[in-house]
């Protein structure tokens, strides 16, 4: 009928501190016809500022100091995970080029025996010209030279698609590269790929430290941000008691108007009565907190136990390496004088095929060998998290 019964405007402006503490400043206007009584203000409106203190609840810590305790933590976490990415990415990388390595020396030695071969195809040819050798044995110098051709074809397969995943690596500029046909890898030395990848010095493994670790580092900060978690919903155990005094003034630009003679203020309390709730977020939060502490523990134990692996492994392959060292060596021997004794006309090319096979099976294997020692290293590299290269 005409009449207005009431007309509420209440507009604030909140300023949050670390602790719990906000500062307000506050604007209300309230007009009409059945206005509550404890909300009359002046005609021009009512400013007030004031702070608002939790003396319980939310004082030591609160959502909004868990946030920003968490962030920071995140990016230490997120620094420690990049860390490890990087880390993995260098140890792939490595793997793909060791593979390049093997195949390209793998291509090597088939080419070599190769030209053995065809020299001994063509000697075998005069012997049989001039009546020295059966024909035969031309035929069978051919069978060996096209086997050897079959190898170093399969050999050299193998190196195209080793230097085809090598080249996923390569970026200049954020341009891909790819390997052209006469780049061949360089055989590093051990030790100086144990300086690159940040691996000198660390041959005593009795008391290993993995501190530095990014795993380790990633778990750690895992940590604190659980127990941040935990000591918020702890803190929701407590009552919410809030206290708020606020200054009064119908003249927002008169600053000394602001004074304690017109104030407001009162206090907030309330508990919940069995705190069914929040006793189980702060078991709940245990829980993950502890279940995190187990993991970084047994992530510690698989860390250790792989780098003791590898330094076994290490160790077992530079015996490895250094017999069959001594074997190709015999074998070398006994290769020339079969050869010797075949053109003295004392021996056969089914010999001489034979001793040349397993020198070539104990070149392949010397390799091998090389190439799985480059690996243990670059293992080594991954399970130590260093950061070398």
């Amino acid at each position: 009928k005409g009449t207005e019964y009431y007309d509420q405007l209440n507009a604030t402006f909140k300023i949050p501190t670390w602790y719990g503490i906000e500062f307000k400043t506050k604007f209300e206007e309230n007009t009409g016809a059945y206005l509550d009584p404890s909300l009359t203000v002046p005609d021009g409106g009512l400013y007030s500022a004031g702070v608002s203190i939790p003396l319980a609840q939310g004082l030591l810590t609160n959502e909004r100091m868990a946030s920003l305790k968490k962030a920071k933590i995140f990016l230490q976490q997120s620094r420690a995970d990049r860390d490890l990415l990087i880390n993995d990415l260098l140890y792939e990388a490595s793997i793909a080029y060791f593979e390049w390595l093997a195949a390209s020396q793998e291509q090597q030695i088939y080419v070599n025996f190769l030209d053995n071969a065809g020299i001994r195809m063509d000697g075998v040819k005069r012997s049989v010209l001039e009546g020295d050798k059966a024909l035969i044995d031309s035929v069978e110098a051919h069978i060996t030279l096209q086997n050897r051709r079959l190898d170093l074809e399969a050999a050299s397969l193998k190196r195209q698609k080793a230097s085809l995943k090598v080249s996923n690596y390569l970026w200049v500029n954020d341009v891909p590269l790819l390997l052209q046909e006469e780049v061949r890898p360089k055989r590093p030395e051990i030790e100086a790929l144990a300086i690159v990848l940040g691996l000198e010095g660390i041959a005593d493994i009795s008391d290993i430290q993995l501190t530095e670790h990014p795993k380790i580092r990633s778990l750690e900060a895992k940590i604190e941000g659980r127990e941040v978690d935990r000591k918020l919903k702890r803190n929701k155990l407590l009552p919410k008691i809030n206290l708020e005094y606020n200054f009064l003034s119908s003249e927002y630009k008169e600053l000394n108007t602001f004074n304690t003679v017109n104030y407001k203020a009162f206090l907030n309390m309330s508990f919940p009565l069995f705190l069914r709730k929040e006793r189980g977020d702060v078991q709940l939060a245990y829980y993950k907190l502890q279940d995190t502490q187990f993991e970084i523990q047994t992530t510690q134990l698989t860390l250790k136990n792989k780098i003791k692996a590898i330094h076994v492994e290490i160790g077992s392959l530079e015996r490895q390496n250094n017999l069959i060292a001594e074997l190709i060596k015999d074998y070398k021997t006994m290769v020339g004088a079969e050869e010797r004794k075949f053109f003295l006309g004392e021996s056969s090319l089914f010999l001489i095929n034979s001793r040349e096979q397993k020198l070539i099976d104990a070149q392949l294997k010397e390799n091998e060998l090389f190439t799985k020692r480059l690996l243990a290293t670059a293992g080594l590299y991954k399970a130590w998290g260093k950061r070398g290269i």
